[in-house]
């Protein structure tokens, strides 16, 4: 089975690796609209389908997995940051709180379409300016939903999870998994 990644995260790339999954990768052209209105699970389903489709189009014989990571708090949709203003908002915000991470994940063979996802819960520590300011002379609250990669240095400011480590990086893998199992017969293993 040959799968595509409809994706130019590295994060996605790596997770992928780190289970022996071989693939391409094709990033999609579709941007990211959190203000469609939808509610948080089917706004990351939608873009995750979307991202899919898009690259499915280039590659019509593949496995195409598209997905797609929001962060919520209070109901509210905080993607990947616009400056480093809005990455300081958003760290403020979410300190001394849980918020959830959602993650759509979507599978595309040809005319057909599988979809799912994944929802982690994520306790932050107490923190202050100071530290937000620490954080982002790092640079690495850009580009990333919530404004964090607990991956990184950003794992210094989140004080538990309930639910998938993966899903928070970018890709739930055993939801994945699941999903290539019903799209295509086999998963990940």
């Amino acid at each position: 089975m040959a799968i595509v990644l409809a994706s130019a995260s590295p994060r996605r790339e790596e997770l992928l690796r780190q289970v022996g999954c071989e693939f391409a990768i094709i990033a999609s052209e579709v941007e990211e609209d959190n203000d469609r209105g939808l509610p948080p699970v089917e706004l990351a389903v939608a873009h995750a389908l979307a991202k899919a489709r898009d690259v499915a189009a280039k590659a019509p014989d593949d496995t195409v997995v598209g997905a797609d990571t929001i962060v919520v708090l209070d109901g509210r949709v905080y993607g990947k940051p616009r400056d480093i203003a809005d990455a300081r908002r958003m760290l403020a915000e979410l300190a001394g709180r849980e918020h959830e991470v959602i993650t759509g994940v979507a599978v595309v063979k040809g005319s057909r379409s599988w979809t799912d996802y994944a929802v982690t819960a994520v306790r932050f520590r107490a923190f202050g300016a100071e530290e937000i300011e620490r954080y982002l002379a790092g640079g690495e609250p850009l580009g990333k939903a919530g404004a964090y990669a607990i991956q990184g240095a950003g794992a210094l400011l989140v004080e538990g999870i309930t639910g998938c480590y993966a899903n928070v990086v970018g890709l739930p893998l055993v939801t994945l998994d699941k999903l290539l199992g019903r799209a295509v017969g086999v998963g990940l293993l």
